[in-house]
């Protein structure tokens, strides 16, 4: 499968704490790793993200302090195939739920798309918005 054209590298206070959240809660696979360099290419169907621990030595082109929430101001949308069943984990992680489980439709010219959503921050702040495709209509 071809690689997304654009792929975030987040930037983690905790590696392991991170790569956990991702592999075994939100159902990520590693599609490859540097664990020398805490780092690591995650996948979830046709979404990649890269994590990295943030270390004096990381390569981080910070362009300014950074506080938790981390990647205030933007979320990440992510389809699944089940949304149903990935928030219910969360649910029994304990896991907070940042917005609630909806269905949403949204405008597009003359038709409408549809979403089952949900959101949630990771470790360190970043807000991940998990859906499955309603269809348009």
């Amino acid at each position: 499968m071809k690689a997304p054209s654009i792929t975030p590298e987040l930037k983690v206070t905790n590696f392991k704490t991170s790569f956990d959240f991702y592999t075994t809660l939100a159902g990520f696979v590693v599609l490859y790793d540097r664990p020398e360099n805490n780092f690591a290419m995650l996948g979830l169907n046709s979404s990649r993200l890269m994590i990295e621990e943030l270390t004096d030595g990381s390569r981080t082109w910070k362009v300014g302090e950074l506080e938790r929430p981390f990647g205030r101001g933007m979320h990440f949308q992510i389809e699944v195939d089940d949304v149903d069943s990935l928030h219910q984990k969360f649910l029994e992680a304990k896991w907070p739920i940042f917005f609630a489980m909806e269905e949403k439709w949204y405008r597009m010219v003359d038709k409408e798309t549809g979403n089952r959503q949900f959101l949630v921050q990771d470790p360190d702040g970043y807000l991940l918005r998990f859906y499955q495709d309603l269809g348009v209509r």
